[in-house]
């Protein structure tokens, strides 16, 4: 990493010498450059130069690995439910996987296929005047997903993204909106294609990985007897026959239109360069590169259609990592049989993740504890404490003991080479962050939005503290605007207002949305990202509020509702959660989900109903006091204010999931859909 001096702060003020302007901080800069990167090394310039330098410079290590589904194993169990009161038992089937070993392709190979894929894709080209045609990638993370993006670079095609999980109406908004002629998908999602391949007109070409077993190339056919259907290994063996040198794109070329999450209302397509692209690499290269030796490695499974995944491994594969794909359906030992989860057999130094993950790590581990027995459980609550406390006053000795007689045990089920964990999408608890540190290995943080191409800021381990998102990256500059509606001014003790950014990692504009444009620039090129921020004493920043998520109470306070359900969803008894609040009640409410593990332990610790069935334990009146009682104490133990605590909540026992419409595609909160689906009892509690 960038080598911090003399503790110097994480950012400096540009024109320091000269008056604060009014209403708003200075500039402010990264502390390990003076002027903004806008590249990893010389001669870098797009995303294809990316994949030439690893090529160049890794040659033969391993660059990427993945593994296949050998076979599905079905098992049959008892569960107990109360029915009308009375306990039943039923069988109720969950499938497992069986995965193969990794199997390892080097950079060179991975280059090679690049080429051959993009060949392909030429070959098979379909007559398309538009200088702006996109081609569409639609599946989930894998190492084919990076190969076939690697390919349009090579092509200087730009790419369009969808996340694997969108439903049928929002693949057809990404299809359509982009105009897309061709596509890459995986064949378990042809069958959402089927449903909207009919009112998608442009798209002539589809390529496919996997095994079709549900007729969805022949339903595809059916519909459109212009679409040629293809499996990726004819497009491999193509442009192997028909060879043919890269197209070189302008790095002020787009390179990829990467949707938003969309919670509120249709998502927008975010038109990111590979000038972009390729200073934000130049970002986490600057800051990190200490990090970032082929003596590392990376799990990927968070969705490449997120700009969070897909800066990391673009930024990952210039450092010449050896890069692994996983499941999130595979990532522990407890979903797969007869072999192991993708985290202990491929045993990463890095892992990535978004606030859901460390929140689902955080209460496995707990859980396990719980069920341990009450003197394992009492051992390792004293070692929590015993690190948490050696780390604040720099106490020798004290974490390499709790690390050998307790911690060491936790590492080992991450496969024991874990270095550092990285959040990003979202702001992770406090307690969660402390919690994860302590047991694992350091987890720092970072903020950015697609719109910035992920960069903006991140946490270097030099200044780790809790709470904070790091300093500017290399490629941007930041600066606050007071937003004086909600009390934050550039003149308070520590300087606060909406974050402003600017500088080569920020996109170029939206899709088709001029208008969108306008409300998102200043006339002098600063991007407004809604986001409201907090420079601290040692120059880096915390994020405290959005401002569209900032909701007054009858008090005439605001309350800042994302940052409450970080701290209340790092409660054990809640798998997710949505803050309710308005402007009648004094403090807000919340539609809670149930842990389905967490809560029936709790219930039956301390003689609440059955134990067992969730449904029944969440319209329990007893079990919903006792929970809110417990959430507010995680309120309470965070420092929240007497507004911000709970005044009621709503217990359910629904998955949340994109699938389900309660999430976006990127974990983030449906709020409509929430408010509407538990609407009738939101009104019960909270009227």
């Amino acid at each position: 990493m960038a080598p911090r001096k003399n503790k110097e702060p994480a950012s400096w003020e540009v024109d320091a010498d000269k008056p604060k302007p009014e209403g708003q901080t200075r500039v402010r800069r990264a502390y390990c450059v003076k002027d903004l990167v806008t590249q990893p090394a010389p001669g870098i310039d797009t995303v294809h130069d990316v994949m030439l330098y690893a090529a160049k410079t890794h040659g033969n290590k391993n660059g990427f690995a993945s593994r296949n589904i050998e076979k599905i194993i079905s098992e049959e169990k008892e569960v107990t439910k109360m029915v009308g009161g009375k306990e039943t038992k039923q069988k109720k089937t969950w499938n497992y996987f069986k995965l193969s070993p990794y199997e390892w392709m080097t950079y060179n190979e991975a280059l090679q296929r690049v080429k051959e894929i993009g060949a392909g894709l030429r070959e098979l080209g379909v007559e398309d005047k538009r200088t702006d045609k996109f081609f569409n990638i639609y599946g989930q993370t894998s190492r084919n997903w990076m190969l076939v993006a690697q390919a349009c670079a090579f092509n200087a095609v730009p790419i369009s993204t969808a996340y694997d999980s969108l439903g049928p109406e929002g693949l057809k908004h990404a299809l359509n909106e982009t105009e897309v002629n061709g596509m890459f998908t995986n064949a378990d999602l042809l069958g959402t294609l089927v449903k909207v391949i009919e009112q998608c007109k442009t798209v002539k070409l589809i390529v496919y990985d996997g095994k079709s077993e549900d007729g969805g190339i022949e339903k595809l056919k059916a519909i459109r007897e212009d679409i040629k259907v293809i499996h990726l290994d004819e497009v491999v063996e193509l442009g192997k026959g028909k060879p043919v040198e890269a197209l070189q794109a302008k790095p002020e070329d787009v390179y990829c239109c990467m949707y938003t999450s969309g919670s509120t209302g249709t998502p927008k397509g975010v038109l990111l360069t590979h000038r972009n692209v390729v200073a934000a690499i130049g970002s986490v290269w600057t800051l990190l590169y200490e990090y970032l030796t082929t003596k590392d490695s990376y799990l990927a499974f968070l969705p490449l259609a997120h700009i969070l995944e897909f800066v990391v491994e673009n930024s990952f594969i210039f450092a010449g990592l050896p890069i692994g794909y996983g499941r999130v359906k595979t990532l522990t030992d407890a979903s797969v049989r007869e072999c192991k989860g993708d985290i202990a057999e491929f045993r990463p130094s890095i892992l990535v993740g978004v606030p859901a993950v460390w929140e689902l790590i955080r209460k496995g581990i707990l859980s396990k504890v719980d069920t341990a027995g009450a003197l394992k459980k009492s051992i390792f609550n004293f070692a929590v404490r015993a690190k948490q406390t050696a780390n604040q006053y720099s106490l020798p000795l004290v974490g390499g003991l709790t690390d050998k007689v307790v911690f060491d045990a936790v590492r080992a089920q991450t496969g024991g080479r874990l270095k550092i964990m990285f959040n990003g999408g979202g702001a992770v608890s406090k307690s969660t962050q402390a919690f994860l540190c302590t047991a694992l290995v350091t987890m720092i943080q970072g903020y950015g939005l697609t719109e910035s191409t992920a960069m903006a800021c991140i946490l270097n381990p030099s200044f780790m503290q809790y709470g904070a998102v790091g300093g500017p990256v290399p490629a941007a500059e930041i600066k606050l605007v007071d937003a004086p509606e909600a009390g934050y001014f550039s003149t308070n003790a520590l300087p606060q207002g909406e974050i402003l950014l600017r500088g080569p990692a920020i996109f170029k504009g939206y899709y088709k949305r001029p208008d969108l444009d306008k409300e998102a620039f200043t006339e002098d090129g600063w991007f407004k990202t809604g986001d409201v921020g907090q420079w601290n004493k040692d120059g880096t920043l915390a994020i405290i509020d959005r401002l569209k998520n900032l909701v007054k109470l009858s008090g005439g306070e605001y309350i800042a509702i994302e940052y409450l359900e970080s701290i209340y969803k790092s409660c054990p008894l809640s798998a997710n959660g949505a803050i309710i609040a308005n402007g009648e009640h004094n403090n807000p409410a919340m539609v809670v989900v149930a842990h389905p593990t967490n809560l029936p332990a709790f219930a039956k610790k301390n003689g609440l109903g059955d134990g067992e069935d969730l449904e029944h334990l969440c319209k329990d009146e007893r079990v919903v006091e006792a929970a809110l009682k417990e959430l507010n104490n995680v309120g309470k133990k965070a420092g929240l204010k007497g507004m911000e605590l709970l005044e009621a909540i709503v217990l359910v026992a629904d998955e949340w999931t994109p699938e389900s419409g309660f999430l976006t595609a990127a974990q983030k909160l449906q709020r409509k859909v929430i408010s509407d689906q538990y609407a009738d009892r939101i009104k019960a509690v909270y009227p």
